[in-house]
């Protein structure tokens, strides 16, 4: 089966040390590799191409995270599309092996993403994300357990995913144009087509981060302006508000179990800048281009 494997980055070279040498000892390796670098500034560019892949240098203010890997897919052949980001280290050689094999278990998986292990030296809130959201266990998601997962039916990474490519066309591919989330956006649109969703807990990537308060409230306000525009999501799976509170117990469990219950009250501030992010996400139709360009994660968006 030929596999290709689509990388987008923008100033990688802090993450190549260990990326690179973790792709090479990869037991498949892809067909093809494509990079699609937002014009870096330091090496990135070079060090790909002497990895061997192909790269493709866009400007940084045409990057979108929907388009532009809509843009890549199509440059690469292959029943199978293997996206990833910059900043995610596969965890052993097998770890492409595994994704595959996992998509491969059931002819209606459209998709396939990877667990997410804490980085080495991850903060204990920034590793309590990656626990939260990616268990030990793999699980096929359908749109039948849409009752009982609501949201998180159509939850997805392409930090580290693999999609089908019949699948990923027959629901239009990646979108055109998001501010992000479009992970989630074709495994809804998958899942409505009856497609399934498989999460492979046997392939594994170093991937987190301890994004600091303000960071926590662009991310949010992203997020609020990706379902605000896309009510069709909301509808069919539901809101996040149920998610939120598991995730803020979740959080006050770990800071217990770390002994750093002292840092609950930040708890409480994070989860309420996020709430605020959400909501004006929500309302961005109502504010001025410049207030969004500074309220988000993803300023280039606004131009």
């Amino acid at each position: 089966m030929r596999t290709a494997l689509i990388i987008p980055t923008r100033n990688a070279a802090s993450h190549l040390d260990r990326l690179l040498p973790a792709l090479r000892m990869q037991t498949l390796q892809p067909d093809e590799i494509l990079v699609v670098d937002s014009s870096s500034s330091d090496d990135t560019v070079a060090r790909f191409r002497a990895f061997g892949a192909r790269v493709e240098v866009i400007e940084a203010k045409c990057f979108n995270h929907g388009g532009t890997r809509r843009w890549a897919s199509e440059q690469v052949g292959g029943e199978v599309v293997i996206v990833m980001t910059q900043d995610a280290i596969p965890a052993e050689p097998e770890t492409f092996a595994n994704l595959v094999n996992e998509l491969q278990l059931d002819p209606l998986n459209g998709v396939a993403y990877g667990r997410q292990l804490p980085h080495p030296g991850a903060g204990v809130l920034g590793a309590q994300s990656r626990h939260f959201n990616y268990p030990p266990q793999s699980r096929t998601k359908r749109l039948s357990d849409a009752p009982q997962l609501g949201i998180k039916t159509c939850f997805s990474s392409d930090s580290f995913s693999a999609y089908r490519r019949s699948a990923l066309q027959a629901v239009g591919g990646f979108p055109e144009d998001v501010i992000g989330s479009e992970d989630a956006y074709v495994a809804a649109r998958m899942l409505l087509a009856g497609y399934a969703v498989r999460y492979a807990a046997s392939a594994r990537v170093h991937h987190s981060h301890d994004y600091r308060l303000m960071e926590e409230f662009h991310r949010y306000f992203d997020i609020g302006v990706f379902y605000g525009r896309e009510p069709w999501i909301r509808h069919a799976f539901g809101d996040i508000g149920g998610e939120g509170k598991r995730y803020v117990l979740a959080e006050l469990r770990a800071l217990r179990e770390a002994n750093a219950l002292h840092r609950a009250p930040e708890v409480v501030v994070r989860s309420a800048f996020k709430l605020l992010g959400y909501r004006l996400g929500h309302l961005e139709r109502y504010l001025p281009t410049s207030l969004k360009q500074r309220l988000g994660m993803f300023s280039t968006y606004w131009t």
